[in-house]
C-alpha cells in the first residue's frame, strides 16, 4: 500500500506536465525526407520550414514561420525598421497638415502671414539702401580730398578712409543682397506652403498631398541682416 501510495505520489507531476504539455499544442512538420514529424514543441528537423502547431483536438491553431538566418533577420528587421519610420513620417504629415489648415484656414489668413514675415525684410532693406546711399556720398567726399594729391602718394590718413570707405561700401553690398536673397527664400517658402494648402482647402486629406521640400518651414527670417552703423567713416 505505501509503495502503492509512493507510485502515485512520484508520478502525480509527471501526469500534469504531460497534461500541460498537451494543453500547449501538437506540433507537426514534414521533413526535408518526406516525413511526417509530430512533437509537443517546436520541431528541430524542420527548423527551415513551416510548421503547424495544431489545437488538443487536431485542429489548427497556427502556421509557425521558419527561421530566419542570420541575413534574413537582419534584412527583417531593416524592413520593420522602414515601415515604423513610414507610419511615423504618415502620421506626423497628418498632424502638420491639421496644424497648417487651424494656422491658415483661408488664403486670407495666409497672405497676411506672408506680408508681416517680410515686413522686417523690407524694412531693414530700406535702410540699408539708405546706407549704401551716404557712403557712397562719403566716398565722392574722399575722392573729392585726394584730387589735391593727384600724381602723388595719398597720405597715410586719407589712404586708410578711402580703403576703410571701400570695404564698408562693399559689405553693405552684401548686407543688402543677402537681405534680398532672404525674401526670395521667405516667398519660396510661402508659394510651397501655399500650394500644399490649396489642395488641403479643396478637401484633400490631411497627409495625403505629396512632400514639397521644405514647404512646412517656418517662413519668418532666420537672422535678418542689419544695416551697418549710420556714422560716417572718416
Amino acid at each position: 500500500m505505501k509503495w502503492m501510495l509512493l507510485v502515485a505520489t512520484l508520478s502525480a507531476p509527471l501526469c500534469g506536465a504531460t497534461v500541460a504539455l498537451a494543453a500547449s499544442g501538437i506540433y507537426t512538420c514534414v521533413d526535408d525526407h518526406g516525413r511526417k514529424l509530430t512533437s509537443d514543441r517546436p520541431i528541430q528537423e524542420c527548423l527551415d520550414r513551416e510548421q503547424r502547431l495544431l489545437n488538443k483536438d487536431g485542429s489548427h491553431r497556427q502556421t509557425m514561420l521558419p527561421r530566419m538566418s542570420a541575413e534574413e533577420s537582419a534584412a527583417y528587421d531593416e524592413l520593420q525598421r522602414q515601415k515604423a519610420a513610414q507610419e511615423l513620417a504618415r502620421k506626423d504629415a497628418i498632424r502638420r497638415d491639421r496644424n497648417l489648415m487651424l494656422r491658415y484656414p483661408n488664403q486670407a489668413a495666409h497672405n497676411k502671414a506672408r506680408e508681416a514675415a517680410l515686413d522686417d525684410l523690407r524694412k531693414a532693406v530700406k535702410v540699408s539702401e539708405a546706407r549704401a546711399v551716404e557712403l557712397q556720398a562719403d566716398h565722392k567726399d574722399l575722392q573729392s580730398e585726394a584730387e589735391f594729391f593727384k600724381g602723388k602718394p595719398l597720405p597715410f590718413k586719407l589712404r586708410s578712409r578711402v580703403e576703410a570707405n571701400e570695404a564698408t561700401q562693399q559689405a553693405q553690398r552684401d548686407i543688402i543682397q543677402n537681405q534680398k536673397d532672404e525674401m526670395v527664400r521667405i516667398n519660396a517658402l510661402y508659394d510651397a506652403e501655399l500650394a500644399r494648402l490649396t489642395r488641403l482647402w479643396a478637401g484633400a486629406p490631411p497627409g495625403s498631398v505629396p512632400d514639397v521640400a521644405a514647404a512646412s518651414a517656418p517662413a519668418t527670417p532666420a537672422v535678418v541682416s542689419r544695416p551697418a552703423s549710420s556714422s560716417k567713416a572718416r
